[in-house]
């Protein structure tokens, strides 16, 4: 709880944005060591100076991290700090990814495929029905998909109704703390993800639904992300900025089209236009793009049979795999299944002479089909 405090306290300090924070917790070593350290010392540090100082050595933010601790024990809210394992690896590859987040529900954020789905507040009938349909799909045809987007009006929440209708988990990223839901009305569905995914934000409770904070949230959106669907959007707006945001990322973006004269495809016409997006018009379109290997419910049934004789250390191997059919980095299985680098390789080794695994490009392994 300690070291929590100063994760949380460093979030807290007026002037330091996720990037400053980054570079003076390496300078000096550590996140503690910045509340520990001299004021002389702080005001000598790039980019801090004596207004920036002072506000550190404040103990304001010690008290206000404290207050949030005991607002995170009671709720059992978990947080990742940028430096833990379990913050989400792809959200970490973006450079003004947040610090600190905190989430509430069930879902592991480096597990699986992770689409965002985003797009107008103002959806049409028809809109919504492609949104619904590309996610049943994805859903049924994927294996271990999380549909994230924002729990707005229109397509967002459109995206996480369809997705808990399908039994899939979504993520909803809000722009205020966890303790409240905004907008009210969609407390219903909020409540359902807790238990099939969950509510991701940066910002500490008491945190107010401003303007500014959605923004900003959706850079979390695009980076969470392996691809990013815009289902509608305006020639402005949120949806386009993520969109903008994810290519930035690196991130695969896909759009649906729309007729010229309609003013809710204007977004995704723009975005196809400038080659900034895909053009899809359903989910198997996406599955093309994005080279992923369609689930088969018989091949599993055939692969438990063919793995009974497996070692419970083989066994719990292949379970891990088989939550990811593209396959799953050698270093990330060490890390998941706390298993040291050198007898995993040694292990995975001898699964692929058996014919059970198959190595793949960047030290990649998966179960063979």
């Amino acid at each position: 709880m300690e070291h929590l405090k100063y994760q949380i306290g460093i979030t807290l300090i007026k002037g330091i944005g996720p990037n400053l924070a980054k570079n003076l917790i390496a300078y000096l070593g550590g996140v503690e060591a910045v509340f520990k350290e001299k004021k002389q010392v702080l005001s000598k540090i790039p980019g801090i100076g004596q207004v920036l100082s002072n506000e550190i050595v404040s103990q304001d933010v010690m008290r206000r991290a404290e207050k949030e601790i005991e607002f995170i024990l009671k709720n059992k809210i978990q947080t990742a700090f940028f430096s833990e394992k379990h913050y989400p690896y792809r959200l970490k590859e973006c450079p003004d990814a947040p610090i600190m987040l905190y989430f509430k529900g069930n879902r592991n954020l480096n597990d699986g495929k992770f689409i965002g789905v985003v797009g107008t507040r103002k959806a049409t009938e028809s809109g919504k029905e492609i949104c619904k349909n590309i996610i049943s799909d994805l859903s049924f045809k994927i294996q271990n998909t999380t549909i994230v987007s924002g729990l707005a009006y229109g397509i967002d929440i459109c995206a996480h109704r369809a997705a808990l209708d399908s039994n899939t988990d979504t993520i909803g990223v809000i722009g205020h703390g966890l303790d409240r839901i905004y907008p009210a009305m969609h407390r219903s569905t909020a409540v359902k993800m807790l238990e099939n995914g969950g509510l991701l934000t940066e910002y500490v409770s008491e945190t107010n639904p401003d303007r500014q904070n959605f923004v900003q949230r959706n850079r979390i959106i695009a980076g969470m992300c392996d691809a990013l669907i815009v289902v509608e959007s305006g020639a402005r707006g949120g949806a386009l900025i993520t969109a903008e945001l994810a290519n930035d990322y690196n991130r695969d973006v896909f759009a649906l089209p729309g007729r010229v004269n309609d003013e809710w495809s204007a977004g995704c016409n723009l975005l196809i236009k400038k080659h900034k997006a895909s053009l899809i018009e359903s989910a198997d379109d996406l599955i093309h793009f994005m080279n992923w290997e369609v689930s088969n419910v018989q091949n599993n049934s055939v692969q438990t049979t063919l793995f009974e004789d497996l070692t419970n250390e083989e066994q719990e191997i292949i379970t891990l795999l088989r939550q990811d059919l593209e396959g799953i980095n050698v270093n990330e299985m060490t890390i998941r299944l706390n298993k040291p680098y050198s007898h995993l390789s040694s292990q995975l080794l001898e699964m692929e002479f058996k014919g059970i695994v198959k190595s793949l490009p960047g030290g990649v392994y998966r179960v063979v089909k």
